[in-house]
């Protein structure tokens, strides 16, 4: 009951953080709890939708409080067991207890409140922001309360509802670190990489062109439709296309926005001269060069540009400039380069996400062109 107790002030404690616009103290709950329930709390502590939930567990909670509490005060034996179990349900209690707060002293979660830069976020009204976890399973619903798909794991299914009468946009953010799925409402599949965002249609309408808008890095496997060509507008760029396969990518820093073509035919065009239309081939590069504003067209192994959907990171004949903001990207580090001589130096290499660390990626570089340097959590400096 004392644990309880704690935790009780604790979420007083964080109430007050938020309302007064400050951050919870860290250390605080890490008294309490491990990593994932941490993120779990923060999350809910900042999800609207989620605060919506608990409060209406609340309601429910309220009908049988005096019976639950006593469960709860017959469960004192302390055991190992018990501890993981009140980890678990505090970690649970600390969000409904925490909205009760707010509710009590009738004032709601401001929304400046600060979201996390390293999680994924699906912005579905004008201020409505809701955190994706990775794994979680959960529906996917509008402002309106319409459900419009499903989270299943790394990947969110839109519907087709052709009761939707106009265009609704959702906004997906990919944070660096991490790489997502979604499958839109006319079965478009998006692999979408890290450091990527994309606003897209909840419901495709019959008679209109399917538009979407990126900003860093996906894979779209276009579900086929000669009625309604899909165009992906990347900065620049748009590539329009009936049905197909194409990796484009189109990041802020770097000085190109490319399209790979897979499988099928697209077509490729700017906004500064959109009459200019060039047609890919499958296994052909497109590229627009942002500053000299023109197109080039060259045969390339599409492997290279697509290895990252399964966890491959694949470098041939690239400097290492190019490399650093893949690797910063991918790992979520930032790579500061003080060595002059490394920075045009070319490499060939391939990397696995899902098996080497940052830390081994580095060594292996090393052992190609020696260089010191030193990891500082997340960053890296070289000398």
């Amino acid at each position: 009951m004392k644990k309880i107790i704690e935790i009780l002030e604790l979420s007083k404690r964080i109430s007050n953080s938020i309302l007064n616009k400050d951050n919870p103290d860290n250390k605080d709950i890490a008294r309490f709890f491990e990593k994932e329930d941490r993120e779990y709390i923060i999350n809910n502590l900042v999800d609207k939708e989620k605060l919506r939930e608990q409060y209406l567990l609340r309601k429910k909670i309220e009908k049988s409080k005096s019976e639950n509490w006593k469960k709860l005060e017959k469960g004192k034996k302390t055991n190992i067991r018990y501890l993981v179990f009140l980890g678990r349900v505090a970690a649970i209690f600390i969000g409904l207890f925490t909205t009760i707060y707010f509710i009590q002293i009738k004032k709601a979660p401001s929304n400046e409140i600060q979201i996390s830069e390293e999680v994924i976020k699906l912005k579905v009204g004008k201020d409505n922001i809701k955190v994706i976890r990775q794994g979680e399973t959960r529906e996917i619903v509008a402002v309106s309360g319409e459900v419009l798909g499903i989270q299943n794991g790394n990947k969110i299914i839109y519907h087709t509802n052709p009761e939707i009468k106009e265009l609704v946009y959702n906004e997906l953010e990919v944070p660096y670190g991490k790489i997502f799925d979604i499958e839109l409402s006319d079965g478009t599949i998006v692999h979408l990489n890290s450091g990527t965002s994309i606003k897209y249609p909840v419901n495709f309408l019959k008679g209109k062109k399917r538009e979407v808008f990126i900003d860093g890095e996906a894979y779209f496997d276009v579900a086929k439709d000669i009625n309604h060509p899909f165009i992906v507008n990347a900065d620049s760029v748009a590539v329009e296309v009936l049905g197909t396969s194409f990796n484009i990518s189109s990041y802020k820093e770097d000085t190109e926005i490319k399209t790979v073509l897979v499988e099928g035919k697209v077509n490729m065009y700017n906004t500064h001269s959109p009459n200019n239309k060039i047609i890919l081939k499958p296994g052909y590069k497109g590229a627009w060069n942002k500053s000299e504003k023109h197109t080039y067209v060259e045969e390339v192994d599409t492997g290279l540009y697509i290895g990252w959907i399964s966890g491959e990171l694949i470098f041939r004949g690239s400097t290492f400039n190019n490399m650093v903001r893949k690797l910063e990207r991918r790992y979520n580090v930032s790579i500061s380069n003080n060595n002059v001589d490394l920075q045009n130096k070319k490499f060939n290499a391939r990397f696995s996400v899902n098996v080497e660390n940052i830390q081994d990626v580095m060594e292996s570089i090393n052992k190609i062109s020696p260089f010191d340097y030193k990891i500082i959590d997340n960053q890296i400096i070289i000398y």
